[in-house]
């Protein structure tokens, strides 16, 4: 069974709120693990049908650079969203980096677009017929 996927991030805080206000995921848990000087969190939908997110913080990384696009082995988090329109014009407000404007597979399929959390990690919107 999968249990959950783990992003690191720069700032706690701020990616629990990047998450929350914006994806409309809620805080599970959020706790220290002092064994390698880190903190994590633990975020769902709040229906809990999905997966579960984890978001680390270790406080020695000094570097959170995202390498080039085809330099990635990690590609990217899938939301799905209700009003892709609502939700790119709330991630413009929030000066989130857009990387692909909606967009659709097919002429039937789903309006899908790319954004970046506030780490760089590639986050894919999509919006079911």
């Amino acid at each position: 069974m999968f249990v959950h996927a783990s992003i690191r991030t720069s700032n706690m805080d701020r990616s629990i709120d990047f998450y929350t206000r914006l994806l409309g995921l809620a805080l599970v848990s959020r706790r220290e693990i002092p064994q390698n000087d880190a903190e994590i969190a633990f975020l769902r939908d709040p229906k809990a049908e999905g997966c579960t997110l984890e978001l680390t913080f270790y406080r020695r990384q000094k570097n959170f650079s995202q390498p080039a696009y085809e330099d990635r082995l990690f590609d990217h988090l899938a939301f799905e969203v209700k009003d892709m329109a609502k939700t790119i014009a709330e991630m413009r407000r929030e000066k989130i980096t857009i990387t692909d404007e909606p967009f659709r597979l097919s002429p039937t399929g789903s309006l899908i677009a790319f954004v970046e959390d506030p780490d760089g990690t590639l986050i894919e919107l999509i919006e079911r017929q």
